[in-house]
């Protein structure tokens, strides 16, 4: 039998009522520590402000902490809308999972981990003979190579082996080396500066032009002399994707009897080329060239960072600047700016390079072309007019700028910034120096830029030119003033200390030129 029950009042109610009064116009807030079983956002840490400059003096729970930090990072970009960059924002699930799990390995110890070592000494012979590098085992036969942290190690890595070499060779034979001095572009990327001033080396620049975006062959051998460490060419520079001639400065060297050094970087360009212009001779096929970097973050497909540089042979290694160490119970050479790292990286390019094969990239990088190529198509007929090199000439990028036009009241970077407002990086520049203050716009066509992902950019970019076409230029700087400093990460920046702002000494702060994103 079913009993039925009243449900009493509170022990607590008062007889004259008061009490039921008082908590009909009181708050009811809950003051009772957290016992972590309700959701995150029930608990005390969503209804305060994360730690930002001190360590906090308690823990957190471990779901709360992931939380809060991912709601942070949620305004970030979304890195597949980001054009502006080369590095790659793809990978398949079974190479996440092999990164994942190589976490916890530090590279650095060969006796722990024989395996990850392996794994990147197969890497290096890989990309070697996709290089065309000399192969051999025996004393100063045969090409050496390392991983790196990225392009910017690499060439940091060359830049000393270069040196060295220079300085030892003066040194015998009784003469000063005091004033080394490097060749290379006025579009280099920024980690060449880097390197020349970091290892006290003069710079001597190949200037662009305003119709021409690369080193040209015969002024960059005449700069040469008795002071000159090597020349640096670029397989796919990063404003506009050209190749620079290789193969020219290489013969012009050779004719004239010269024995300088040629560094290739290939940073973008060394897993494009191979695949879409098998036979354009850039590499170890070029004599006078010593050494080649490559990212394996850019075209080489693996999140960031890795890097690998190779050099011809033993001979363009100075071996003082090589340290065998005995590190963790294992004899090893090491030639590296860093020691402790993961192994992660390294791990994701042999997925990739055994993965993919020659066949795999060859079909990725075949349609980055086409889809640049649509893409460069697409804007001229919209009006633009074209900066990059199509049908695989260059990387697959586009670079452009508007067409030349007296009564235009806005320009590349008002264009830029009014794209952003629809969610998509694409970056302005100004170009390197002597080229006329020449502004450009840049697309880099990366894995997951599908074509119809593209059709997507290409009418957003219309939508945003008509829309310009129709503002007044008080409008548009108004706007362009607003979505800087409300909209773009670098108009709300606060972590650049000002006494490093507006600095004076970079091809950029002399000139004006903008510093390609890499």
């Amino acid at each position: 039998m079913v009993h039925l029950a009243a449900i009493p009042q509170s022990d607590t109610e008062s007889v004259d009522g008061i009490t039921n009064g008082v908590k009909k116009v009181q708050l009811q807030l809950s003051n009772d520590e957290d016992c972590f079983t309700t959701s995150v956002y029930g608990s005390r840490f969503a209804a305060e402000d994360l730690p930002k400059q001190e360590m906090p003096e308690n823990e957190m729970p471990r779901d709360i902490a992931y939380r809060m930090i991912k709601d942070e990072l949620s305004l970030d970009g979304n890195p597949m809308l980001n054009l502006a960059s080369f590095v790659t924002t793809y990978m398949e699930e079974e190479a996440e999972k092999l990164m994942t799990e190589s976490f916890p390995k530090n590279f650095i110890d060969y006796e722990e981990y024989p395996q990850s070592a392996d794994i990147q000494n197969r890497c290096v012979s890989m990309i070697g003979r996709l290089f065309h590098a000399p192969i051999g085992a025996g004393e100063g036969i045969g090409a050496v190579g390392t991983s790196c942290v990225g392009s910017s190690e690499a060439i940091m890595l060359a830049v000393l082996a270069m040196k060295k070499r220079w300085r030892n060779k003066r040194e015998a034979e009784g003469k000063p080396a005091d004033r080394p001095n490097l060749i290379m572009s006025s579009a280099v990327q920024v980690c060449w500066e880097k390197a020349t001033r970091y290892f006290e080396v003069e710079e001597k620049l190949v200037y662009c032009t305003p119709d021409r975006y690369v080193l040209d062959p015969i002024e960059t051998v005449d700069l040469i002399d008795e002071n000159t460490i090597g020349i640096c060419v670029i397989l796919g520079t990063t404003y506009t994707g050209e190749y620079e001639d290789v193969k020219a400065v290489n013969d012009l060297i050779v004719q004239r009897g010269l024995d300088i050094p040629i560094h290739v970087d290939a940073a973008s360009g060394g897993f494009v080329a191979p695949f879409v212009v098998p036979d354009l001779e850039w590499d170890f096929r070029c004599e006078q060239v010593v050494s080649i970097n490559v990212s394996g973050h850019k075209y080489g497909l693996v999140y960031p960072g890795v890097g690998w540089v190779v050099w011809r042979s033993a001979e363009f290694l100075p071996q003082e600047l090589v340290f065998n160490i005995n590190y963790l119970g294992a004899d090893q050479a090491s030639f590296t700016l860093n020691f402790s790292k993961g192994a992660s990286q390294v791990i994701g390019q042999y997925y990739q390079l055994i993965r993919l094969g020659k066949k795999g990239y060859r079909s990725i990088m075949s349609n980055l072309t086409r889809t640049a190529d649509y893409l460069s198509n697409s804007l001229e007929a919209l009006g633009f007019a074209i900066m990059s090199k199509k049908s695989g000439e260059g990387l697959p990028l586009v670079a452009f700028r508007l067409p030349d036009r007296e009564n235009r009241h806005y320009d590349e970077f008002a264009l830029a910034h009014q794209i952003r407002s629809r969610g998509w990086v694409v970056p302005a520049y100004t170009m390197a120096p002597r080229t006329d203050n020449l502004k450009m716009l840049r697309v880099v066509v990366r894995e997951d830029f599908s074509k119809s992902r593209c059709d997507s950019l290409i009418t957003d970019i219309k939508l945003c030119l008509d829309l310009l076409e129709e503002m007044d230029r008080q409008s548009i700087l108004k706007q362009q003033e607003f979505i800087h400093k409300h909209h773009t990460s670098v108009g709300k920046a606060t972590h650049n200390h000002p006494h490093f702002r507006k600095e004076k000494h970079s091809i950029q702060g002399r000139t004006g030129k903008t510093h390609a994103i890499c």
